[in-house]
């Protein structure tokens, strides 16, 4: 089990030093710029793990696509194909280079959050959402999709990019929809409530290359209504070694409102959750996510990131004691 940095989509020697200096080990990459408008290169993949390997750290993960690299995946449309194509090619690069786990949501559209930033202790700025304020929000494509189409779509999906993961040796792991509601801008969410997720390992054929991304603010963010409290989707999925990286983001509270809190300060005990990733075996890496902005903030966010990074490891350093 590590203690991780991410969220940044640029590699920087900056960035490389800082994850260094601030005692992580492992590093993901959201959505990483690189060359290519539908697909990334092999040699801009392994560049990204050579640079890693010389400071001493290791890339874990690419989380995130574009969105238009697969959109019409998601949305069943008349290019899925072409994209698909694309999307496996991606996934035998990252297997060439060496990049173990590809993180994905199945959100067509974005992450709904309110424009106005919730100010926290000392303003530190966090973002928030309010229910209310999204009841109006237009169609994001056009027309509603149903469950059962965007069901369709990801079976579609996952039959035919999950082979070529498990020939490439490379992990898919799926994020919650954040924020976990029955839709948005029109669209379907699947992947609300522990069912949507135990369908969607039935499809995969129980396959140990599917997996979770444990997103815990977003998983905290839906309460009583996710069907299996965060500590209980821990243990199910880590004991079926289904569970790959994990978001350690805490929340003030739930559904229809909350906003995004340092990992010490929501309603999530934290402590708790690093304890029993540990009970579990858990052997991948965890990561800040959503952090906030503190004073003099900047990029890479590297006084909130620092703070988080902190956190973690001394919650590891203790569940360690704890649990042996």
């Amino acid at each position: 089990m590590r203690v991780g940095l991410g969220q940044f989509n640029v590699l920087t020697d900056e960035k490389l030093a800082f994850i260094k200096q601030v005692g992580a080990d492992d590093f993901l990459m959201n959505t990483p710029q690189l060359p290519g408008d539908a697909q990334w290169g092999y040699e801009d993949l392994a560049e990204l793990v050579s640079r890693a390997e010389a400071a001493e750290l290791r890339l874990m993960c690419l989380e995130n696509v574009p969105v238009h690299f697969y959109d019409e995946i998601m949305l069943g449309q008349d290019g899925r194909d072409k994209q698909l194509g694309h999307m496996a090619t991606n996934v035998r690069n990252m297997g060439k280079a060496g990049i173990p786990i590809l993180g994905y949501h199945w959100v067509p559209n974005f992450v709904w959050r309110d424009q106005e930033r919730q100010s926290l202790r000392g303003g530190a700025a966090a973002t928030r959402f309010t229910m209310a304020d999204h009841a109006d929000a237009p169609l994001s494509h056009g027309r509603p999709f149903t469950d059962e189409e965007m069901w369709d779509n990801y079976e579609y999906f996952i039959k035919r990019v999950l082979p070529v993961a498990e020939d490439s040796d490379v992990r898919m792991a799926l994020h919650p929809d954040d924020p976990p509601v029955a839709r948005m801008n029109g669209v379907a969410k699947l992947f609300t409530h522990f069912d949507g997720y135990k369908r969607a390992n039935e499809i995969a054929g129980r396959s140990p290359h599917w997996g979770v991304l444990l997103c815990v603010g977003t998983w905290s963010e839906g309460g009583k209504k996710m069907g299996k409290d965060v500590f209980e989707m821990i243990r199910y999925w880590g004991k079926r070694k289904q569970l790959f990286a994990i978001h350690f983001r805490n929340v003030s509270g739930t559904l229809p409102r909350f906003f995004e809190t340092f990992p010490d300060d929501g309603y999530q005990d934290m402590p708790k959750v690093m304890r029993t990733l540990r009970e579990v075996g858990f052997n991948g890496t965890t990561i800040g996510d959503h952090i906030p902005r503190m004073i003099n903030d900047s990029g890479l966010q590297q006084a909130g990131a620092a703070y988080c990074v902190a956190y973690m490891r001394a919650l590891l350093k203790q569940a360690n004691r704890d649990v042996g």
